[in-house]
Order: structure tokens, then sequence, then C-alpha cells
């Protein structure tokens, strides 16, 4: 059974597109249908219902599902276990981090390392730590530096790197700038401009809000941290941002007996053997 095949397959079945499925997999699609097709021919069933636009997985093809998964699981195991034995580090690697992290974080650490390890090819991607959970529990991505959420998933191993400590803050003339003892209560009354409510900043700052009985007036949600940076500064409301990001645009609002701070770490897929490459950047970042 060829693992080309398989890999289609499963893409395929990720996005319930070919179209998605040939651009993931740098192919056309016209390829991805060819090899969709070669695969039932050999099994002898369809895979896929083709429904109009939409595609969804037989019967034969949800059975087939997490077969096709293991093998092609054990193929890439046993190619990095091979790989691996000859101690060189190179080859691809993988990476998955957020925004704020590759701008803040991570420079001093791939610049040193792409000097130490030439003859690694890294492939960096930005993305949400939420979608970089799924991207590594999907075997697309080896390490995703991100934020850490406060409740792992059994197959996920996450190594804790840095505190990232948030304050609460506003333009400089915004009403809290000239507030004495701002409280909770008083930032209640203006609208927060936040990231999307399942990310692990804004699930931190609705816990504190509801512990203390404060209403959240969530405005504009957007994940990038420069556009809020942006928008807090010119007057539209407040946010919680690292404080890394915090200059003379941003005016900190200090809430007595009060603190906000992230885990920022490194996550890999527990069940799956680490490249040389990954090992040696998850031990440059320790």
């Amino acid at each position: 059974m060829d693992t080309q095949h398989l890999k289609a397959f499963i893409t395929v079945a990720n996005l319930e597109s070919f179209t998605d499925a040939a651009e993931r997999l740098h192919l056309t699609q016209p390829a991805i249908s060819k090899r969709i097709s070669a695969l039932e021919q050999q099994l002898n069933c369809r895979l896929f219902d083709r429904i109009g636009r939409k595609i969804a997985l037989t019967e034969a093809g949800r059975a087939l599902y997490p077969k096709a998964e293991k093998i092609l699981q054990d193929v890439s195991d046993t190619e990095l276990a091979l790989s691996n034995l000859s101690g060189s580090i190179s080859g691809t690697l993988k990476l998955a981090t957020s925004h704020h992290i590759g701008l803040h974080y991570l420079p001093q650490f791939l610049k040193s390392y792409t000097q130490r390890y030439p003859q690694v090819s890294l492939e960096l991607d930005f993305m949400d730590s939420e979608k970089a959970y799924a991207a590594v529990s999907r075997g697309d991505i080896e390490l995703a530096i991100i934020t850490l959420s406060s409740e792992q998933p059994p197959n996920i191993e996450a190594v804790p790197l840095w505190e990232d400590p948030l304050s609460f803050v506003v333009a400089p003339d915004h009403p809290l700038a000239s507030t004495t003892a701002p409280d909770l209560t008083q930032l209640s009354q203006y609208p927060a401009i936040l990231p999307d409510p399942t990310t692990q900043t804004t699930q931190l700052v609705k816990q504190i809000f509801e512990r203390n009985h404060c209403e959240l007036r969530i405005s504009m949600p957007t994940n990038y941290l420069e556009t809020i940076k942006m928008m807090v500064s010119i007057g539209l409301g407040w946010s919680a941002l690292p404080n890394t990001m915090i200059d003379d645009q941003l005016h900190p609002v200090v809430v007595e007996q009060m603190s906000l701070t992230r885990q920022l770490g490194c996550i890999h897929h527990k069940n799956r053997t680490l490249s040389n490459a990954a090992s040696a950047f998850l031990k440059a970042l320790q």
C-alpha cells in the first residue's frame, strides 16, 4: 500500500476538501484525485462520498482512517529512528509559533541554531496556540513554541520555558489613565479588546472578572497582539498585553492585588520520536 496514497487520504479526510488537501501537500487537485482513486481501486471500495462540493468519509473510509494514521506514524517513526542512529543533525524541522513569541522570544534561538546546524532546514509556521496544539497532535508540526494551555491534552508533552507577565493597559489619554487606584469595576465600564475567547489569555482575564463578579465587555476580538496594541493606543478600549509590548503608546493600569501571567513553552507529541534536529532545538531552548 503506497504511503503517499494514504497521506493524501488522511489529508483529504482532515480538511474535507480535495482542493485544500492539494494545497497542503503542494500538489495539483488532479494528482490528489488520482491518488485517492488508486487507493479506492486497490481496496475495491469507495472511501469518500462526493455530494456537490461537499465530501464525507464512507463507512469504509472511517474504518481505514485510524489504520492509515497508524501506518503512516509507524513509517515516520522508523525513518526517524534509522536517521537518528547516525547522530547527524540535519533534515527538515517543522516548527510552529505565535507571532508574539516569534518576535519577542525566538530570534536569538533561531539565529544561533541555524548558525550551529546549517544542514537543518527550518520550516516555521505562525499560528495561534490553539491551532498549534491540533497541528502537533496530527503530526503536521514536530515542535510548537506557544502559550501553554492550563489543561494539556493526554497526547501532548509540554515543556515550560518562560513566564510571560501581562498588564492591563489603556491609551495615555484614556479616562482610566488618570484614575487613582482603579479596580475591575471601573475597567468593566469600558470595552475590552482581547484575543479570541478560546485563547489562554482571554480565559485568564475572564476568570479574574468572574471571580470578582464583574462584567467583561469584549469588543472587536482579534488574535494579533500588535493590532490590539494599536486599537488600545487610539483609545478604542483597554486590554491585557505582555509587558514586553508596553511602551509610551500605552499606559499600564495597576489593579491592586491582581496579577496576570501566561506560561510560554514548547510542546511535542508524547508518542512520536523526536528527530535529532528537534531534540537539539528543544535542548537549546531549555
